[in-house]
């Protein structure tokens, strides 16, 4: 097992304050985020931390949270009057895009409201504690997980073993994936499950670093078509949640360390995608 073991040690998440301020500027969020989620360690396709910014001395109280910065999200953050709307899927992907059609009534919908868009894209995958992927170990009731799926040279996910042997019916049920909302299910290995390693999104073929570790079972968004038969020809059981469903629950996370640490008012914009 790796030397470092999640969760059962203690994992700093940001500076201690010595009040809880209820609002902040944007500029100081940005950095809270940025220290608490190490955004500056990870080479990113997606644009990290501040896409949109609101008036700088606009005080922010309440944070909406969801997936993706689609219309449907930004409305609602308008709506509920929250003054920062944070995404783990934003507007901007590492190329000039011009700021027309859809593009524009997205980010004209921010700038009429004045609410700034953020986004955390691979540090939210990852984080050890607040990540989709940490979380999602959490929610399997694992007390120790270690750094499993490398990409770009950089662990994003994390393996290590269920706390007791369960079917992978019962793995997509703690984790809340539905059939409704994506969920596909490869069970082509062991009856019960032990061990599993696990990465969010799109990552189906990361699957061939959880069979060469000998894991029982391998957990991620998406499905993969091509890898139907590999599955089945090696004896792998893959569950695969839905992109979406995947990721919910670091925006989620995020949320709740900004209500508990510093007095922040938050929700949570479900929109839903069946993929």
């Amino acid at each position: 097992m790796y030397v470092k073991s999640y969760v059962a040690r203690a994992c700093p998440l940001a500076p201690s304050l010595r009040y809880n301020p209820f609002a902040m500027r944007l500029d100081e969020l940005d950095g809270i985020l940025r220290s608490t989620l190490k955004i500056s360690d990870f080479n990113d396709i997606s644009l990290n931390g501040v896409q949109v910014a609101c008036c700088p001395e606009r005080e922010i109280t309440k944070v909406a949270l969801a997936v993706d910065a689609c219309q449907a999200s930004i409305d609602a953050a308008v709506e509920e009057g929250a003054q920062l709307l944070f995404v783990h899927h934003g507007l901007f992907w590492g190329q000039p895009i011009a700021v027309s059609g859809i593009h524009y009534k997205r980010v004209k919908t921010l700038l009429d409201a004045d609410v700034g868009l953020y986004a955390c894209h691979l540090p939210l995958d990852a984080h050890p504690v607040l990540g989709n992927n940490a979380q999602m170990c959490l929610s399997l009731g694992m007390k120790g997980y270690d750094p499993f799926g490398l990409y770009h040279g950089q662990y994003i996910g994390f393996k290590g073993e269920l706390p007791f042997e369960m079917d992978c019916q019962e793995i997509a049920r703690l984790l809340g994936f539905s059939v409704e909302w994506g969920l596909r299910i490869l069970p082509f290995g062991k009856e019960m499950v032990r061990t599993v390693g696990i990465i969010s999104g799109g990552a189906a073929d990361d699957v061939h670093q959880a069979m060469d570790e000998g894991l029982d079972c391998y957990i991620t968004g998406e499905c993969s078509h091509e890898l139907y038969h590999t599955l089945l020809e090696r004896g792998m059981n893959m569950v695969c949640g839905g992109h979406y469903q995947s990721e919910v629950f670091g925006v989620k996370a995020v949320g709740r360390f900004l209500e508990k640490e510093y007095g922040l008012e938050t929700v949570f914009i479900d929109r839903k995608t069946a993929l």
